[in-house]
This record gives structure tokens, sequence and C-alpha cells, in this order.
């Protein structure tokens, strides 16, 4: 039922006594708000209301502020996993790229000790790289990337920066095949640096070491010696270095002394050889004494090179296969 107009009690009624109250509010209100301007008391009371309602604020604000919490903690964190990775990636790139710039380095090393024993020798050569290797019991070889279509043909020496590696014994027309002096087939005419003794080194089966069995009892021949080449033969040139004594000791025949020695080249790393050019041919086993002089092979060596001895026997004929 509908209340009665006389029934309801309105703040401000349209009335004398309505329109005195709302005077009495106004101003009321005014007074409040100058008191509240000189004194800062309305200030106090809002402080002291903040403190009593600032913790319902939070509390109601709990549920949003946990989830955008949670929300920031999983971004950072699959940012962090994917920024992990990236940076695993590029480490894992730059440790490759850094073995790889050593092994460069360790290359463009090696081409510059071939390339300064070019300069140094004045020596017609022919860069090679090494692309095969066929080591065994009895095989020393290695393959060669150049053949017969870049001027490669059989017999022809090849050194590394260190000393003499072998000699060409196949061609190919693209490639070639290179025996080790290590290899057991394999002799070259040498002489001992210190006292001028020749003598021929033979590879052998270990493949680590040259053998030189034809040493006469009374040579001077001592652990440390440096082995050169005599240029016997023709087909290797005179000086180049071949091999470091590492033993000497009588023969098991009790004729000769036996010696083991070190290849100078380093047979087991190097990827990259040079083949000599322009080498005079095999000459043949040296011409035997005759009344009118020395054998040919005592013959005045040119200067630089190293002193043959005259007390050596001829060298078996075909040693520099």
């Amino acid at each position: 039922m509908a209340l009665a107009r006389e029934d309801a009690s309105p703040l401000f009624a349209g009335s004398v006594a309505g329109t005195l109250r709302l005077i009495f509010y106004l101003a009321l209100a005014m007074v409040l708000m100058v008191l509240d301007h000189r004194n800062g008391w309305m200030w106090r009371i809002r402080y002291a209301a903040a403190a009593v309602v600032e913790p319902l604020y939070r509390l109601a604000g709990m549920p949003a502020t946990g989830m955008r919490t949670l929300t920031v903690a999983f971004a950072d964190r699959q940012r962090l996993t994917e920024q992990n990775q990236r940076l695993g990636e590029d480490l894992l790139l730059a440790n490759a790229k850094l073995n790889r710039m050593a092994a460069v380095a360790e290359q463009n090393q090696r081409l510059k000790e071939l390339l300064d024993t070019q300069h140094s020798l004045e020596l017609n050569v022919q860069l090679a790289r090494v692309i095969g290797v066929d080591l065994g019991a009895y095989r020393h070889r290695v393959m060669l990337n150049l053949g017969a279509r870049d001027g490669i043909r059989p017999g022809q020496p090849v050194i590394d920066a260190r000393g003499v590696m072998g000699q060409v014994i196949e061609v190919l027309p693209t490639t070639s095949v290179m025996m080790l002096v290590t290899d057991p087939n394999h002799a070259v005419p040498v002489v001992i640096e210190r006292t001028g003794l020749r003598t021929m080194a033979y590879g052998s089966r270990d493949g680590n070491q040259l053998s030189l069995p034809t040493i006469p009892l009374v040579a001077d021949v001592k652990v440390g010696d440096r082995l050169l080449t005599s240029g016997l033969g023709g087909r290797f040139p005179p000086g180049f270095p071949v091999g470091e004594v590492t033993a000497v000791a009588p023969a098991p025949t009790g004729m000769f002394l036996e010696a083991h020695a070190r290849p100078s080249a380093d047979l087991n790393r190097s990827g990259d050889v040079l083949l000599l050019h322009d080498q005079a041919e095999p000459a043949g086993p040296p011409a035997p004494v005759t009344p009118m002089g020395p054998p040919a092979d005592l013959a005045p060596v040119p200067a630089g090179a190293p002193a043959a001895a005259a007390s050596t026997p001829a060298p078996p004929a075909g040693a520099a296969r």
C-alpha cells in the first residue's frame, strides 16, 4: 500500500523548516571547510581512517596482485630459459669457431714454414696436400692431391718444412702416391753431418724410424748425429735433413754397426708438402776406382753441400727407389 505524503520524511521538505535546515547544513559545511583548510582537522581524521581502511584495500587487491606476480614470474622464467638456450648455442658456436681458428692458425704456420723453406733454398717446388693415408706393417704411403695433369712424375722427391718425407712412386691423372722414407721398401743415400760418413738409410716395419744396417765397425757414429741426403744417385738433392741417430749397436752378423734414426720430417702430422722439380735424373751407381783418380762420387761437391768421406762402400744399385 502506498504511503501517504505526510508519512514521508524528506531531508529537505518544501517548507520553511526544510529551507532553514538546508541553510544550516550549508553553513556547517562551510565552517568545517574553513576549519579544515586552516587547522587541518579533517586531514587527521582522514589519515586515521586510512590507517584502518588501507589493510582492507590490500586484502581486496591480493588476488589481482598475486596473479600479476605469477604472470611476471612465469614470463621471466620463460625469457631466462630462452636466453640461456641462446647463450648456450652462441657458446657452442664460438667454441667451434675457436677450434677452427686454432686449426687454421696451425695450418698457416705449417704453410709459412714450407714457404720459408722454399725461399731460403730457392727451390722450384710445388705445393701439394695430403688427402689419404695408407699405413700398415709393410706399406707406409700417402696420397697427394696432385697428379699427371699437374706435372707430377714418378720418382719426384717430396719434403716438408723439416726434412725429406719420401718420393712419388705412382702418378694418376689427378692424384699421386708417395712412399714415405719409413716404408720398408724405401732407401735413401745419406751422409752423417758430423763426420761426412756416407751410408744408406732404409725404412722399417714399425714406421717410426729409419735403419742404417751397413755402417763400418770402425766408423764414428754417435747418438744425436744428423743424417743429410748425400745426393748420390741424383734423385734426392744433397743437404736435406733425413733423420737423427737414436741408437747405435753391432749388427747381428757382427760385420757392421747398425744404427736407428728418427725421421726429421713430421710424417704423422704434415698435411702440406713440397714436391721438388727440375732435379737431375738418377745417374746410377758411382763409377769404380781407376788408376787415373778417385771415383766420380768423390769429386768436389758444390759450396754449401756436406763433405763426403772416401772410406764408405758404394751403395747397392737401385738404393734410391
